[in-house]
């Protein structure tokens, strides 16, 4: 037996008579890892024998940061989780605040959260999607995504001010409403977005080369995701039926009519398939949404739990001294739920995003944990990719969607 070791990991290689056995780096690189994961692989040859996934070079320490700011403080924090759809974050985190304050926004900001949050699964899934076949070769369909994408960043820019940290929420509801010409923006995009996906369709779904290298390729379980505790389209793919906008409705999402894209044969190529379905419920929700809007306010009736509006803190004092009491940590300043704790979770596009907000009665929360989908998700790789070659990584990964941001711990 001979010993292996670089930074940290250390692979016991066992002497079986396998003359190609090696270890070898995959990443940190955008081509094929996508950014700062690194695999540590062990080869006999081309063969994958084992994986050692590192999460990553993004550790931020998000929770201990949660725990020194207050609650509203804390979006901005959350928009650099998953950085592809930070409006997910967003809302995912207010929510979980508004359910251990006990309140429940108006109907105008449930829906208008539900329409960016698939606005934000669709600009997720259809990068992902481009990315894949980036992995494969096909590049001209990545670029078909990145347009769409940022069709969809023009109208999160004129919604929220920002195309990506977008820090839209606010605990008790929305920063501000949403522009007038929003639905007809909306609209606009979702027509073009539709040709996209029917074009990538016609590209990919057909394509030889592309079904060679997905089909039968990272092949996980029903059982076995369960059991790794994936969740989102992977687990989908994998022919489990869940999704918590069904299990567990939150901002109105059992007023709209869906279907929960479910695949069994949990290969890459499933997981592709569960994606473009999903694309397509995310713009069927959305015209729904837009039809079912209702005039309204976008936050909270009681003014000492939510932010003041910004045009009454530039020019009235009252409100200024407002801002500063609801916005400043400490004991006496602040948003300040009572001593408990909850687990609140939403649907994000890679799965289920959750937080465990702990309250000791202060503007900031005790302690916080996050579940980030990537990062349970990404442990499964292994699993999956033992007796492949080492070209079906790419081939396997992509259809992860691993956000690096997510990994941090």
């Amino acid at each position: 037996m001979s010993n292996y070791q670089q930074h940290g990991y250390q692979f016991d290689i066992e002497d079986d008579g396998l003359e190609n056995k090696i270890v070898l780096n995959v990443g940190p690189s955008h081509p094929s890892t996508h950014g700062t994961l690194r695999l540590i692989i062990e080869t006999d040859g081309e063969t994958v024998l084992n994986v050692e996934p590192e999460m990553g070079f993004l550790h931020t320490g998000f929770e201990k940061l949660g725990e020194l700011h207050s609650y509203n403080q804390f979006i901005t924090v959350t928009d650099r989780m998953n950085y592809i759809s930070p409006l997910s974050n967003n809302i995912g985190f207010a929510i979980a605040v508004e359910e251990l304050l006990g309140i429940e926004i108006p109907k105008r900001a449930q829906i208008i959260r539900v329409i960016m949050a698939e606005l934000s699964r669709i600009a997720d899934h259809i990068l992902c999607v481009g990315l894949q076949g980036m992995d494969l070769g096909a590049f001209s369909v990545f670029l078909w995504t990145f347009v769409e994408r940022e069709k969809l960043y023009d109208i999160f820019e004129a919604v929220t001010g920002a195309r990506l940290t977008t820090s839209y929420t606010r605990v008790g509801g929305l920063a501000f409403d949403v522009p007038s010409d929003f639905e007809e923006r909306v609209t606009k995009v979702l027509g073009t977005i539709e040709k996209c996906i029917g074009e990538i369709e016609l590209m990919f779904s057909g394509n030889r080369i592309f079904i060679e290298r997905c089909k039968g390729i990272g092949y996980l379980s029903g059982e076995d995701a369960l059991n790794y505790g994936v969740t989102g389209p992977m687990l989908r793919a994998s022919g489990v039926d869940y999704d918590l906008r069904k299990v567990r409705p939150y901002s109105s999402y059992e007023d709209f009519d869906f279907v929960i894209p479910v695949e069994t044969a949990g290969d890459s190529f499933a997981r592709y398939l569960v994606r473009m379905e999903e694309m397509r419920q995310s713009v069927s929700i959305v015209k729904q949404a837009l039809k079912a809007l209702p005039e309204g306010e976008v936050n909270y009736f009681d003014k000492k739990k939510i932010l003041p509006d910004k045009n009454l803190v530039y020019n009235n004092m009252e409100a200024l001294i407002h801002h500063f009491k609801v916005i400043m940590p400490g004991d006496f300043h602040g948003i300040t739920p009572p001593r408990g704790e909850v687990y609140s979770s939403t649907e994000v596009p890679n799965g289920e995003l959750g937080f465990h907000i702990v309250s000791a009665g202060k503007s900031s929360p005790y302690r916080i944990r996050v579940r980030p989908p990537s990062l349970i998700n990404y442990q499964s790789f292994n699993q999956m990719i033992k007796g492949h070659l080492i070209a079906d990584i790419p081939a396997v990964l992509s259809t992860f969607n691993i956000i690096a941001g997510e990994l941090d711990r």
